[in-house]
Formats: C-alpha cells, sequence, structure tokens
C-alpha cells in the first residue's frame, strides 16, 4: 500500500476514534437537556406544579426532583410524570412538603386531596365545588351543571381515607352540558402520571396493582381486578381523565 493511503487510513481512523470518544457525552447531553425541558413543558408540570419551588435534573437518564410542593399528591404527580419521559432510567424524588401542611389523613389533608383528585376529571369542576370534611365525612356543596356531573363528584371524591360522602350539591336550574375541550394536546407521560394518581388515591382503587400506559392518548390498562365491577369502575374513572381520547382494558378478574 502507497504511504499516501496509508497516512489517508490513519487519518479516518484518528478522526473516527475523536468522534466516538467526543459523541457519546453530546448525546447523553442532549438527552438530559431534553429530558428537563419536556418535564417542564408537560401539562403536569404546568397545570399542578408550576407555581411550586420543583427543579429538574437529568444526568445520563437519572432524573432528580427537588425543591418543594404544595401537596403530598403533587409530590407523586411529579414523580409519576418524570418516570414516563421518554429516556427516563430512574427517578430520585426529594421534593419535600412546604411548612404548615396538614398533617396526614386530618380534616385539611383529607380536603385538599379530594380538590386535586377532582380537578383530573374533565367532567367535573373543582372551582365550583366546596369540600368540607370532619373526622373523615366529606360533604359536597356548590352548583353543579347537571345530575351526572353532581353523581360524578360524589363518586371522585370518595378517596383513600374518606368514611363517606354527603353530597348537598345543588344542579343548576337550567341544565347544561360541561365543556370538555382542552387548549392544549396533553402529553403521553401527563395522561400517565393522572391516571396513576387518580387509581391510587380513589379508596375502591387504591389497593389495585394497576398497569398504565399511554399512547397518542390511548390508555392500555393491565392488572388484576376483583371482580367485574371493579373493573368496570377502573373503566370509568380512567375515561374521564384529561387527555384519554380511549382504553384498553386488558386487566384480569381473580
Amino acid at each position: 500500500m502507497c504511504p499516501m493511503k496509508k497516512n489517508y487510513r490513519r487519518i479516518f481512523v484518528m478522526v473516527a476514534i475523536t468522534l466516538l470518544a467526543s459523541g457519546t457525552p453530546l448525546l447523553a447531553s442532549e438527552m438530559d437537556d431534553r429530558i428537563e425541558s419536556t418535564f417542564k413543558g408537560s401539562y403536569a408540570f404546568k397545570t399542578f406544579l408550576q407555581d411550586d419551588a420543583v427543579k429538574v435534573a437529568s444526568k445520563k437518564g437519572v432524573v432528580t426532583l427537588s425543591g418543594t410542593v404544595n401537596e403530598q399528591s403533587e409530590r407523586g404527580l411529579a414523580q409519576e410524570t418524570a418516570a414516563n419521559l421518554p429516556g427516563v432510567k430512574s427517578v430520585d424524588n426529594r421534593l419535600e412538603l412546604k411548612a404548615g401542611y396538614p398533617l396526614e389523613k386530618s380534616n385539611e389533608w383529607l380536603a385538599i386531596d379530594i380538590k386535586t383528585a377532582l380537578l383530573f376529571h374533565r367532567n367535573v369542576s373543582m372551582p365550583n365545588t366546596q369540600v368540607y370534611v370532619e373526622e373523615g365525612i366529606v360533604t359536597l356543596r356548590g352548583e353543579a351543571a347537571n345530575e351526572t356531573q353532581k353523581e360524578l363528584t360524589a363518586e371522585y371524591a370518595d378517596i383513600e381515607g374518606v368514611r363517606e360522602v354527603k353530597n348537598e350539591m345543588t344542579v343548576a336550574k337550567v341544565p347544561k352540558n360541561v365543556d370538555q375541550k382542552v387548549q392544549e394536546k396533553i402529553d403521553d407521560a401527563s395522561i400517565t402520571a393522572q391516571v396513576k394518581m387518580a387509581l391510587l388515591t380513589h379508596r375502591a382503587t387504591s389497593a389495585l396493582k394497576t398497569k398504565v400506559e399511554t399512547k397518542d392518548g390511548v390508555v392500555t390498562l393491565s392488572g388484576k381486578a376483583s371482580n367485574a365491577a371493579e373493573k368496570d369502575l377502573v373503566t370509568k374513572l380512567v375515561s374521564d381523565i384529561y387527555g384519554v381520547n380511549s382504553i384498553v382494558n386488558n386487566m384480569t378478574q381473580e
């Protein structure tokens, strides 16, 4: 082989080694940047976490969440949203509750969690619902747009820790349909996070180990339900969550 060709080959190999050596960290850095920006641009972050002091940092796909949140449910929502982003390998959740947060299972704690649970669902109106809790007994007041909204509000308020729900909401004199439109498309990670939190907090589904996957707004559920009624309830709860277009319920019955 002539000396010139040998030199070309040597130069090519050196360039290739240099690109390989420098390319991997750059790609990892780009992925981490994408994870951080996607988290901050997610529906869950902008709707539930933007006003909190939540910080996100990704290193080689390992996401660290730090700062403070107003509610315990927001801590879980941040965790689930980050965990379901493309490229994320694991999540180190260091988020803490802001000082003065009510004790777990206290009246104030339950009222806050009920209001958060209502925010996940498009057929109810949290702003128009007043929630009062006394020793685990929940009283709902306010005006519902129609009878269906009144019934659903009571059903979604029946979260873990609630002993009884008293529905004293009134129905509008002229019932109207609920506007379910959302101005923006909701990302799959936020949908999955909302679904998981809704199932985790509801009293009738909290013990279920339900696997949730979302692709283009289509939610696929798997796991075990005790009976047909429990499986149907999971479908009902999930179908009313913001961003869900359709459901494939592959849960099996014990």
